[in-house]
């Protein structure tokens, strides 16, 4: 896999852009980076980019009850479905730099590669949403100000966040930072964890 920002950055704007060809949440996915390293990293971002979408319908304040019950669903299994990739995405780093000897005075950083990567991909579909908003025909030129000057502090973190994970990558390639891939194991959808699912088989 290409560990560079530069390559995870193209991924995920492919990922946004091929969605948005239709812009349906329902839409089949089918994965241009099947069987490559990249597969995990396009995935991510297209559950991100459907939940994005799922987050806006049920904001509808007119929405059917029942289908706003639907959509939390979906928003919930997705949780689990991005949480579970970007465990996968720190395995396949951590097997990647596996050969790295440690330096006896490495550090352990907060926040791990994929969590990281993970908000990157997050605001990739904040700098095309805002941009599609900035270029809104109908609004007016106010509107159009506060979304530019949104768009612009969007595109700065894009920078800092690129060049933090670099520079994460390259620490941990020398191995001046170590890794430790923590399972996130959220209770909620967990028949056996969450007290208002197993209560209700008793």
């Amino acid at each position: 896999m290409n560990f560079s920002v530069d390559h995870l950055i193209k991924v995920f704007r492919e990922a946004v852009d091929l969605y948005h060809v239709k812009d349906d949440v329902d839409q089949v996915f089918e994965n241009p980076y099947a069987n490559q390293p990249e597969e995990v990293y396009f995935h991510k971002c297209w559950v991100d980019t459907v939940q994005w979408h799922l987050e806006d319908i049920i904001r509808d304040v007119n929405i059917d009850p029942v289908k706003a019950l639907e959509i939390k669903r979906r928003i919930d299994k997705s949780n689990q479905v991005r949480t579970d990739m970007v465990e996968q995405i720190d395995e396949q780093i951590r097997n990647f730099y596996a050969d790295v000897e440690v330096l006896d005075n490495a550090k352990l950083n907060t926040e791990s590669p994929a969590w990281a990567i993970d908000r990157l991909s997050i605001l990739m579909l904040k700098i095309y949403h805002m941009d599609e908003q900035a270029n809104r025909p109908e609004i007016d030129d106010e509107l159009r100000a506060s979304c530019n000057g949104k768009l612009a502090v969007l595109l700065e973190q894009e920078k800092d966040l690129s060049t933090s994970i670099a520079q994460l990558l390259e620490a941990i390639k020398e191995g001046k930072v170590y890794m430790k891939v923590y399972k996130q194991m959220k209770m909620y959808n967990d028949p056996k964890l969450n007290p208002v699912l197993y209560k209700a088989k008793s």
